[in-house]
């Protein structure tokens, strides 16, 4: 048996600072799951089905294949952060108002992405302009979903940028 390299990394997850100790050979979606935070599923392996996808930094990334080492310093933000006691976040209301939720395994990874996704194209948005759906379906390629196929998915995404163009035109509008 090898001997546990151990580490002790300070991040935050969700905003809140956490000091760990870790294997330094324990990815960050292990060390995640056993703190608790276990929206984040692991499919793959592999790094190619975003089923561990959690923000580092706001960058979506493949939490099965970055060692947790690797997030030192770091603000993590997984599924677990997005809802607001028992108000969901915005994404995740709109992932259940057009049916993109079915099974639910892939859907933290999707909704992580997404949350992204906005902030990535929060300017284009702030211009009122709408990301077109193949925009949407290439940059949630990195996502597989087998149950719902990717309607329902790119319904959500277009449902939230049109909330957030709303919102940002609607003091223009007074």
């Amino acid at each position: 048996m090898k001997k546990a390299m151990k580490r002790i990394i300070s991040l935050e997850i969700n905003g809140k600072p956490v000091e760990l100790t870790v294997d330094i050979r324990q990815s960050l979606l292990e060390v995640l799951r056993e703190q608790g935070f276990t929206g984040a599923k692991e499919g793959c392996g592999v790094g190619e089905c975003g089923a561990c996808t959690v923000l580092i930094d706001g960058l979506p990334i493949d939490s099965c294949i970055s060692l947790a080492v690797w997030a030192e310093g770091k603000k993590i933000e997984t599924i677990e952060g997005q809802a607001k006691g028992e108000r969901l976040s915005k994404v995740q209301q709109a992932y259940a108002d057009t049916g993109a939720v079915q099974c639910g395994y892939c859907t933290p990874g999707l909704v992580m992405k997404t949350t992204e996704f906005l902030e990535t194209h929060k300017d284009q948005l702030a211009k009122g302009e709408m990301p077109d759906r193949q925009v949407i379906r290439k940059e949630h390629s990195g996502n597989l979903c087998r149950c719902t196929g990717y309607q329902g998915v790119v319904d959500a995404v277009e449902s939230c940028c049109k909330s957030l163009i709303s919102e940002i035109s609607e003091p223009e509008a007074k």
